[in-house]
Order: structure tokens, then sequence, then C-alpha cells
């Protein structure tokens, strides 16, 4: 019989190891449990300032103050661009699930247009989810009604009241000052977002973009308490919540050099032309006038210009967002005769008494190929102030080829001629002033002595703007002394009032070998003005005495059978450009002129009325603005077709 085994349980083992479990088990939660107050103790006690700050941020958001923008003025204090109350449709990132989407939304219900649209998403993405983007700076009635229909089905989408750019005068003055619209894609590449949160509109052109740091201000912020939804609300609950503000400090004020007054006279002057005036003090550089026709009214920008209404600004074949006072880039016709004689006398290569015979036609040594006077049958024996006067053309066919290129160009260039002339606003152009070495790098050629003499009557490669030939005919009023042409004349400081003037910025003067010579110009371009001077028809009569100078610009040059007196007859657009530059009084220059009017025809008998429209606005009050008529008679007959 087999034997069995036998296991004796072991009733105290069991016993020792389920002790052994238990108090194991306690000390592993008494462990766990003193862990976690310790924690609860480290949360709620040492770290209740940093957590309750926290908690406050859930329900606290920090909204943006923009500045109020600068406010700009005129010589006399009118106010030509402030800020008005506008409503503006905003949208914060953070709060819109689909942007896309609330976008397409907001065009069905006609808040925005398709168009927008791609260049608004871009501009979301870029931008910073808590911050709120404009969608529309401003908003009429109807769309606020329309809007307010539709709110509960756009989150994150609000109307805010912000300051908006006004400018009381609309469309004058515009390529002074510019304007200011919504900051797009491009600017948020290259600015602060820090100072510009909040703020809506930036300066895009003119001087509210040269001066936009001086003008912006300085962003401030405040704490509002909110819902889940982002929206503001009153205090909840009766524990207290600090709430912190930092004010904004407003962008400081302009005072610029404009005279308004003269200002819609010359533009009034202008009519319907394509053109422009400048006006400026030979005595300091001020810019009394900066005007440019066609024009357009700034307050489409600052409103938040549509797709149709910016295309047909763009696509206007006059273009009224060319600044032609200071990128018109043409050909000054005779306005530099004055300039050449100068240029004469300078290098000892002319007598202003003596005379020449001017009998129509002037040729090269050698060449058979004729340059012609404007005036058929000649002038007959000219000075050198009678060649002024009366435009002679072959006075100065001759002179140009005396002297040669490189003379010319050494003075024309003193004169500004072929540079900035640095004032102080953007966009403009430096003109043309050619030499041998520009087209042996241009075009790879060399200077023919043929290009020399039609610079001497303004014509060829030579280019300037309106902006130099005021800038040049100021200088020579003011007998060689120049300044750096100036639209901003004084800042004044937003939060002390205080007003700081900017001093005038003298550039190096043109220093002749003999002084004298000044008088013999000026004495010339007040012949001008004189019977049988170019602009006596349109001059004469005044109570003050003024230099000046006519000039009739060819768009392009005229074959052997053609008359250049039937200018009348071609297409409006290959018409002469009329000129005209002149200071007065004569004797006491405060203004100096330049008048540019694009395929205008005579400088004496279109420009330089309204020069002296200017001219009586600004020296004696007389604020006509009534259009400028050309004259008839005989007086324009003596106008210079070149």
């Amino acid at each position: 019989m087999a034997r069995r085994s036998v296991r004796i349980k072991d009733h105290w083992g069991e016993q020792r190891l389920f002790v052994g479990r238990v108090i194991f088990a306690l000390v592993a939660l008494v462990s766990l449990t003193a862990l976690v107050g310790a924690r609860l103790f480290w949360l709620q006690v040492v770290r209740h300032g940093y957590y309750a700050d926290l908690s406050q941020g859930n329900r606290v958001r920090t909204d943006p103050l923009p500045p109020d923008r600068g406010v700009i003025f005129d010589r006399q204090g009118v106010v030509i661009a402030e800020n008005r109350p506008a409503y503006q449709l905003e949208l914060t990132p953070e709060q819109v699930s689909n942007a896309p989407d609330t976008l397409a939304r907001l065009a069905a219900i006609g808040l925005l247009e398709k168009e927008q649209l791609p260049g608004l998403e871009r501009l979301i993405k870029g931008s910073r989810p808590f911050q709120a983007i404009p969608l529309r700076l401003s908003l009429s009635d109807d769309e606020i009604g329309r809007f307010a229909v539709h709110q509960h089905e756009f989150a994150g989408v609000e109307i805010a009241t912000r300051l908006a750019r006004w400018y009381p005068f609309g469309a004058s003055a515009v390529h002074a000052l510019g304007y200011v619209g919504a900051i797009s894609e491009e600017d948020l590449k290259h600015i602060d977002r820090d100072a510009y949160a909040g703020s809506a509109q930036i300066g895009k052109i003119g001087l509210e973009a040269t001066y936009e740091q001086v003008l912006h201000g300085t962003a401030g912020y405040r704490q509002v308490v909110v819902n889940a939804q982002g929206k503001r609300v009153e205090r909840v609950g009766s524990g207290f919540i600090h709430l912190e503000t930092k004010p904004a400090h407003a962008g400081n004020d302009l005072y610029l050099a404009l005279d308004m007054k003269v200002q819609k006279i010359a533009e009034a002057a202008l009519g319907s032309h394509r053109g422009a005036v400048i006006a400026i003090d030979p005595s300091n550089g001020d810019v009394v006038t900066l005007a440019s026709t066609p024009t357009y009214d700034a307050n489409l920008f600052t409103r938040g210009i549509s797709t149709i209404d910016y295309a047909r600004l763009r696509d206007d074949p006059d273009k009224p967002l060319l600044n032609r006072a200071l990128r018109g880039a043409y050909p000054p016709g005779s306005t530099v005769k004055p300039m050449m004689a100068l240029a004469g006398l300078e290098f000892a290569a002319i007598d202003p008494k003596a005379t020449r015979l001017c009998h129509g036609t002037f040729s090269l040594p050698g060449s058979s190929h004729q340059y012609r006077d404007w005036r058929k049958n000649g002038h007959g024996l000219v000075d050198m102030r009678r060649a002024i006067a009366t435009s002679c053309d072959v006075y100065f066919y001759a002179l140009a080829s005396l002297l040669g290129i490189d003379r010319v160009h050494e003075t024309m260039t003193k004169l500004g001629f072929g540079q900035l002339t640095g004032i102080d606003v953007g966009g403009e152009r430096p003109g043309l002033m050619p030499s041998p070495e520009w087209k042996q790098r241009t075009y790879k050629q060399v200077w023919f002595p043929g290009e020399t003499v039609i610079i001497g009557i303004g014509q060829g490669y030579l280019l300037a703007t309106p902006l130099q030939l005021a800038h040049a005919v100021a200088v020579i009023a003011s007998h060689g002394h120049s300044f750096k042409p100036r639209l901003v004349v004084a800042e004044r400081d937003a939060t002390t009032g205080a007003v700081t003037k900017h001093a005038p910025e003298q550039q190096a003067e043109v220093v002749l070998n003999d002084p004298s010579y000044w008088d013999e110009i000026i004495g010339g371009m007040v012949a001008v003005s004189e019977p049988g001077g170019t602009a006596y028809g349109a001059l004469h009569g005044t109570s003050y005495k003024i230099a000046a100078k006519t000039g009739t610009a060819q768009v392009f040059s005229l074959g052997a059978g053609d008359n250049a007196n039937n200018d009348s007859k071609r297409a409006e657009r290959l018409r002469n450009h009329a000129v005209f530059i002149a200071f007065a009084p004569a004797d006491d220059p405060k203004l100096a002129i330049a008048v540019f009017i694009e395929n205008g025809g005579h400088g004496g008998s279109v420009a330089a009325p309204i020069a002296k429209r200017i001219f009586d606005a600004y020296l004696l009050g007389k604020y006509d603005d009534a259009p400028v008529q050309d004259p008839t008679g005989p007086e324009a007959a003596a106008e210079e077709p070149r």
C-alpha cells in the first residue's frame, strides 16, 4: 500500500504575510496622502498668488488702446488732416474657428468684397491670434444695421468705435499730404506690432508716410473682464480683480508751410489740365503750394477704398495717382535759357551786351542740318537780355555749342538738375541731366555735338521735375542761396503742447566768379514780362515786378516739313507741354513758382496766367478761384512754341 504525503498549513506564516502587506499598504496610503496634502499646500498656500493671477487671466483680457494720430495744420493754423470717430468691423482670430468661412459669410451679406478675401486671409494668418484685425475701416449706418441683424452668427467679429483719419479738404493737397490706409500684410513685415496694437491705419504715401513715426504716437492698453466667449462683461462675483490700464499717448501735430488758400487757388487755376504747380519761398525753402492735377479724394483710402474705385483711379489715362510735381520728369523747354545764359557768363563764353544776328536757323560748322528758331524769320539782332525776353532759340543753340556739354552739365548740376532736391516727402524723382558718360553707360554710344545744341533750349535727353524747376528759380531769385525745399516747419508735442520749429536747411551756395551775373540774368527774366517779352500778354498790369521765363517743350521731334506753330492741329496728347517759371517781386523775392501743363501748348498763354493768379493770392491777398481762361489776341502771338 503506497504512502501518501500530507501538507500541513502554516497559519502563523500567512498571518505574518498578511500583516506585512497591510502595514505596507497603510504606509503607502499615508505617504501618498501626505504627498497630496503637501502638493495641495504648495498650490493653495505657497503658490496661491501665482495661480490666482493665472485664474484672473482666464477671465481678464488685455485690450490695446490705439493712440490718436497727430493733426496736420497749414501755415495759418487751418486743420487739413484730423481724426473722426468711425465704426470699424474687427475680427479676433483666436475667437473664430474658421476664418475663411467667416469672411465668406461676411461677403455674402455685403460687408466685404470677394476680391478682398484672399488678402484678408493672409493678413489674419500673419497676425497674432489675440489681436483684433480690422476688416472694414468705416461702416455706414446701413452696414451697421445689417451686421447687427446677423451678429449672433459671427463669433469673434464685432463693431468697434475707433478714430479714423479725415481730410476736410478732400482732394486738395492730397499729393503733398498723402493718405493713410489699412495696415496690410506687407506693412506687418516692417512695423513694431506692439507699437501698432489696436491701430488699423498707417501712412501710405506723402507726408503721412514720411512722418509716420512722428504722427503715430504710442499705444496703451487696458484690462477688461470677459466671459467664456471672450465678450466683455461686468465684474463677476464678489472677488476683487485688479485691472490695469496704461493710457495711449497721441502722436505729435505737424505745421506745414502750405497755405491752403493759395493751394486751392493753384488747383482751381490748373482746372482740368494735367499738370503741376510748385511755389517756394526763396528765403527758406518753404513750399507754399504743391499741386498736381488731376487729383483724388484721400478719404476714399481712409474708409477702405473699394476694388472698383481703386481700379478706376489706377487705370485712368490721366493718372490722378501720379504726383506730377515730384515725379513728373519732362523736357523743361525754354525755361532753361536763363540757366544757359548763366553758364555762358560764368565761363566767359558770352558778353551780355554783345549782339548776334538771328535769321531763323542755326547750323553747326561743317554741317548742313538746320536747327530752326520758333520764329520762322528769326529775331534779328539780339543781346543776352533780349534773347531771354524773346526766347531766341538761335542765340541759345549757338551758346550751348560754344559751351560744350561738360560746362553745361556743371552749371545745371549746381542749380539742382539731375539730382534730388531733398524735399521732406517721399517719392521724388531726380530727373536727368545727361552727360557723355551717362550716354555711354546707358546707350553705349558717344555724345554728338547736335545733342548739346538742343540741350540749349531744354530739349533732348534733359528731363526735370516741376519741383526742380521751382528750386532752380528760387536759387536764382536769392542770388545763389539754396535751401532744401520743405513742407513741415514745426511740430507740436501732444503731451506738453510745446512747439518745436524746424530750422531751414541751407544747401551749398552757388558762387559765381562775378556776383553781378545774377543781376544780368534776372534783368533778362524781368524783360520777359515787359513789352516784347513772351509773357507780357499774361503778366502786364501787375502792381509788382515779375522775373519770369516761358517755355514750350516739344513732346516729339518735328520733321523738316512740320510747322511748330500748328500744335493745335495735333492730337491732344501729342501737343507741346506748357512751362513757366517766375519769382516776384523781382526786387524783393517772396515766392518762386514753376508751372507745368502737360500738352498745354504755349507757356506764356497757358501756364503764365496760372502763376499770376498765385502771385496775386500770396502777395496781394486776391483769392479769386475762377478757372483761368487762355488769352486771345495779338499778345498770344508773341509766344514761342518751343
